[in-house]
């Protein structure tokens, strides 16, 4: 039986992707596939995993995670699956920690390496989805602010926009923590609103169609922000006076951020070093090739670059 993760990441339509599968959870499990979302994964399947300091449950040992996974994980061979899908974005961490921190996933070589090791280095895919990081941070400063968080400030903007660590960091940590499994990489603007595409991509099966075409989760807009800040006894207009999408970012940041996202496209399309691939949407349209033709490797062959277990600390 395939195991195949599917990580989010966060605010890319992942939510809307687990509707999906709910609603077309039948005709899925008629194709061979099982499928494991947030309503099983967050019900104490991982309970001791990661420490909690002052939460400590009975059981809560890695010892009794792996026994826990490794049993549900024999109940669904013996179902006769071909394949099980696990979704729970938070796998790779929290969407509000990344706004807090300022950084994209800085622990998520360490989360899944514990992942990993839980179900005994058996998984054989990875599917993560990126987005534009300017409309990534501000989907996810939404967020995180409808959540309590407060407005992040100038010098935290302009921090994330000047960073260093992009997507191509994410998946180099994921690839380093996973050095044995297949990393599929999708866009956002690919496969957003296409979910039984991407469900498709993942498994190498047919997936039913998107009749109810789910938009869940979506980060508040303009309005909805300022009436949270009001609600909260702080000054709403901190926030433009305008509908639509909130765009924290300067013009100038905008586009630091969305050329470090054509840098990271160019490593994925080029081969990733050889870490992980680039999938596209077959279904999807276009007026013509995203690249010249040729080949579009730069630099050095680095296919058959070893990968090295990412290491904690």
């Amino acid at each position: 039986m395939d195991i195949i993760l599917h990580l989010g990441a966060h605010r890319t339509a992942t939510t809307s992707f687990q509707r999906y599968l709910r609603s077309n959870a039948d005709a899925i499990l008629a194709s061979g596939t099982g499928i494991w979302g947030p309503l099983r994964t967050r019900k104490g399947l991982f309970a001791g995993l990661f420490p909690a300091p002052g939460h400590a449950m009975p059981g809560a040992t890695p010892e009794r995670v792996n026994g826990r996974i490794a049993f549900q994980l024999a109940k669904s061979r013996d179902a006769g699956l071909a394949r099980l899908l696990i979704s729970d974005e938070n796998m790779i961490g929290c969407s509000r920690d990344c706004v807090r921190t300022g950084a994209l996933f800085p622990a998520i070589g360490e989360r899944m390496a514990r992942y990993s090791a839980a179900f005994d280095h058996r998984i054989n895919r990875i599917v993560l989805t990126i987005r534009s990081p300017e409309m990534w941070w501000s989907s996810a400063a939404a967020y995180a602010v409808s959540r309590g968080h407060q407005l992040p400030d100038q010098a935290k903007l302009a921090r994330i926009a000047m960073s260093p660590r992009s997507w191509r960091d994410v998946i180099v940590d994921l690839a380093c923590a996973m050095p044995n499994t297949d990393i599929q990489v999708s866009c956002f603007e690919e496969y957003a609103g296409h979910p039984n595409d991407l469900l498709a991509q993942a498994t190498g099966v047919a997936a039913p169609p998107d009749v109810q075409r789910h938009w869940a989760n979506r980060a508040p807009d303009l309005p909805a922000l300022r009436a949270i800040l009001a609600e909260r006894g702080q000054d709403p207009d901190l926030l433009p006076d305008s509908t639509g999408r909130w765009n924290p970012f300067t013009p100038s940041q905008a586009e630091a951020l969305r050329e470090t996202y054509s840098d990271d496209l160019f490593w994925l399309a080029a081969g990733a070093d050889g870490l992980a691939k680039l999938t596209r949407n077959p279904t999807r349209k276009r007026a013509g090739t995203s690249q010249p033709t040729g080949d579009i490797i730069k630099g050095h062959n680095n296919d058959s670059r070893q990968r090295y277990l990412a290491q904690s600390g």
